[in-house]
């Protein structure tokens, strides 16, 4: 009971501060889309907290080949979070290329140079890629040091918990989904689903080195879904190929070949609807949560009442989201592992006179 008390004073006390900050300094109308898009977005460095106008961020490198053929490694602290200029790039403000680095042509135009710069969201990759490398091979040590005495080490804690979740992929998702072939595709498939998981796990911690929108950025979900769609067309046997282009309907859907091409098409829908999918829902998780957090700033200058009432929803909704988030975050890796899984099977069709 005390410790409820203490959470509603702290929340009261929260609601009262902010409102009596207002009252005191003058109120900045918040633009919740353009605050949302520009957390969800990628960008040249770190952003950890801002104390007013005061921005605590760590700089990355940026790496660049102008319109002179010459390449320029630098800081992205040159560019003081965007107020700046340096060797003739800076970053832009207009619609079509903002936030991003440009320069100007000989015609006063503004051109994207070869920007090969280590941004946030690679950053992050680059992190939690040797992190899980770390992970997984610590993980595979203690198997190589378990085979001198088997029966003496039983697997606890951490390494039991890989051994469950490895064993319930394979056994429940790729095994019956691929078939008699399905160790070729265990080790794809497994990265997939750890690669994943472990970034959704990364972007919701909202410190460094977490809060990155990685497996929220269309770019990372269209490489997976490409892997995936390589995978599938060329490992695809003839079967799978006769009954995209020759399938077993009768000759009037195949003459014309009406069957033929909505079989094409479904070749290109299936890696288009993993890319969307893992796209789409963690991207839309970070704007909920972020914005379920400005509803604290949106309502301040509603009044005391109001403020504090809408602070203490924000809070309760806020946190319960993030749970959410963590069975999501395990969600999207097991549907995007499950249904690679079903559409590599599918590619691995046989002759029916071989099934039976």
């Amino acid at each position: 009971m005390r410790f409820k008390l203490f959470i509603f004073g702290l929340f009261l006390f929260l609601g009262i501060v902010s409102a009596k900050a207002t009252e005191t300094a003058p109120a900045e109308e918040l633009d919740v889309t353009e605050l949302i898009l520009e957390h969800v977005a990628d960008a040249y460095e770190w952003h950890i907290v801002s104390f007013g106008h005061t921005h605590l961020s760590i700089p990355l490198p940026v790496i660049v080949r102008g319109e002179d053929g010459e390449w320029h490694v630098f800081s992205s602290s040159r560019f003081a979070h965007g107020h700046a200029e340096y060797q003739g790039f800076y970053l832009s403000q207009e619609e079509d290329h903002k936030g991003k680095i440009v320069e100007k042509n000989a015609e006063g135009e503004e051109i994207r140079p070869w920007d090969f710069s280590i941004t946030k969201n690679a950053c992050s990759l680059i992190v939690s890629s040797i992190a899980l490398i770390i992970l997984i091979l610590s993980c595979a040590r203690w198997y190589r040091k378990r085979r001198q005495h088997p029966e003496s080490i039983s697997p606890k804690g951490f390494i039991a918990m890989m051994e469950m979740l490895i064993m319930s992929i394979v056994d429940d998702v790729i095994k019956p989904c691929i078939g008699k072939h399905y160790k070729r595709y265990t080790p794809y498939l497994l990265t997939v689903f750890f690669f994943i998981f472990f970034n959704n796990l990364l972007g919701i911690i909202p410190f460094v080195p977490g809060g990155a929108n990685v497996t929220g950025n269309i770019a990372i979900t269209f490489v997976l879904a490409i892997s995936t769609f390589i995978i599938i067309n060329i490992f695809g046997t003839k079967e799978y190929w006769k009954e995209i282009f020759w399938p077993d309907v009768p000759i009037w859907l195949k003459i014309p070949p009406i069957m033929p091409l909505i079989e094409l098409v479904g070749v290109f829908t299936k890696p288009f609807a993993l890319m969307i999918r893992l796209f789409a829902n963690i991207l839309a998780g970070h704007a909920i949560v972020l914005g379920l957090t400005c509803m604290v700033f949106v309502t301040v200058s509603m009044g005391v009442a109001m403020n504090t009432g809408m602070t203490v929803l924000s809070v309760i909704m806020t946190v319960f989201i993030d749970f959410v988030e963590l069975l999501v975050a395990f969600i999207q890796a097991y549907v995007f592992t499950l249904l690679s899984a079903v559409f590599i099977g599918l590619s691995q069709a046989e002759p029916h006179h071989v099934k039976n």
